[in-house]
């Protein structure tokens, strides 16, 4: 490793640290790739590493991203699509639905109450956004049952956050492997992620499921709160309402499965004309996204009239939360992501799996997923280290798709066990509890479900 190898890992380091610390994570990683951009330049001068332009480039990636609409338009109207669900109430329907079966099954609460945050996140994207909506259920409903606010916490954080936004084709961590191998990501939800996805969830569930017993026998007895006149009563459940939010997805794999199994097609002039050559512009895939999620907000709107005046607020409202909190990370992301390259790491890396091919798939799961337990965000995971791994699995004649693939669960792994991560901070607020015990009590489930992941796949079974 080169000198500008060297001092870009001991840059990492200290932005590691002060992401610990709780300096925001957009700033520490911006200004990590511009220090480490910087070395590269100078290293390169010396004739000991690096590239040149090193901090041209960066900005560069800065400004390319900040425009890209491949992330911007489907991240942007996802997020919009959120904030019209929370507005309408047609999320609490679908939680209420979905949570229904399991009021008097208490010994299914904790397997139920992650199945139902995975199913609630794979149309609401948002991790935060599927904790809260599903925290005003599952709280009373598990502290009723006799549950402490550990373990109730515990299953909120596995649930919002094990992977289900990584079924949805807007998907940030999806949009990036797109970019890279130009694979849809419908064709990603699709093929590449459900073995994977499921199998990290039955594991991790099963692994949290077998621990609850035993906090449960240790825990503090937790007394259950008084009932007032009427809470016995399940609430109403409007079956409309609760399907609007599977609208956008429905949506998209009929307009996305392969031929002839293709339901419709959606006409390229409605979202982008074509190239004048008459092929389809690229485009197509990122706004076909966004208009599914603009189809969502009309929807939603028609099915309860008397919220229907602000939803257009609403869904400008997640727009703009969704570019300052999940595009801007993806813009700086790239940016350290490009840093990273103008060093040499990215060659380091690549160097050492074309020389042992076998550690493939344990790096492709295991780094992304202490780089997102550290800054808090999978998106920022995926899309600062999945180029990393893409060009050695071109070299060694992998599918990139199915490394992406890879990545993303390792991020999603890593982002749910952080103490600094949103989704944890949101679940200890809702329950009351410290945010290091929460990660720690889904951070060996999660390790478990991910080396079974690793396991199966380097024996081809996944």
């Amino acid at each position: 490793m080169s000198l500008a190898g060297v001092l870009a890992l001991v840059v990492v380091a200290l932005a590691i640290v002060l992401v610990v610390k709780g300096w925001d994570v957009r700033l520490v990683l911006l200004a990590a790739a511009l220090v480490i951009a910087s070395t590269a330049e100078v290293t390169f001068a010396t004739g000991l590493g690096g590239k040149p332009g090193a901090v041209a480039g960066v900005l560069r990636a800065f400004l390319a991203t900040f425009s890209n609409e491949k992330f911007v338009i489907p991240i942007c109207t996802a997020m919009g699509f959120a904030y019209v669900l929370k507005h309408t109430g047609c999320e609490r329907h679908l939680v209420l639905l979905l949570m229904k079966p399991l009021r008097r099954a208490r010994g299914l609460l904790v397997p139920g109450v992650i199945a139902v945050g995975f199913l609630v996140n794979i149309p609401l994207v948002s991790q935060t956004s599927t904790a809260v909506c599903l925290g005003a259920v599952v709280v009373p409903l598990m502290r009723a049952a006799g549950y402490s606010m550990a373990t109730i916490g515990a299953c909120l954080l596995l649930g919002a956050s094990v992977g289900g936004e990584l079924l949805n084709p807007g998907a940030p961590e999806l949009l990036t492997v797109a970019e890279r191998t130009g694979v849809a990501t419908t064709v990603q939800t699709r093929v590449y992620l459900p073995p994977l996805v499921f199998t990290q969830l039955a594991v991790a569930t099963a692994v949290l499921w077998l621990m609850s017993v035993w906090w449960e026998r240790r825990a503090v007895p937790f007394p259950s709160p008084a009932r007032g006149e009427g809470e016995d009563e399940e609430p109403r459940i409007n079956i409309l309402k609760a399907l609007v939010p599977l609208v956008p997805l429905a949506l998209l794999f009929a307009s996305g499965m392969p031929k002839p199994y293709t339901l419709f097609e959606v006409p390229d002039a409605w979202v982008v004309l074509p190239k004048s050559d008459g092929t389809r512009d690229p485009a197509y895939n990122s706004r076909l996204i966004g208009l599914a999620m603009m189809i969502g907000v009309v929807v939603a709107a028609a099915v309860t009239p008397n919220k229907a005046r602000d939803c257009v607020k609403e869904f400008f409202a997640g727009a703009g939360y969704g570019f300052a909190n999940i595009v801007s990370l993806i813009v700086i992301a790239t940016c350290f992501g490009e840093s990273i390259k103008a060093a040499g790491l990215a060659e380091s890396l690549g160097r050492v799996i074309e020389q042992v091919p076998g550690l493939m798939q344990p790096l492709a799961a295991f780094v992304p997923l202490v780089f997102a337990a550290v800054c808090g965000s999978g998106m920022a995971s995926t899309q600062s280290l999945y180029e990393f791994f893409h060009k050695p699995a071109v070299a060694l004649g992998l599918d990139p798709v199915a490394v992406g693939a890879m990545v993303s669960l390792g991020s999603a792994a890593g982002r749910t066990m952080s103490p600094v991560a949103a989704v944890v901070l949101m679940c200890g607020t809702l329950t009351g509890t410290n945010p290091f015990t929460l990660a720690k009590r889904v951070a060996v489930p999660l390790l478990v479900g991910i080396t079974v992941v690793v396991l199966l796949r380097l024996a081809r079974v996944l």
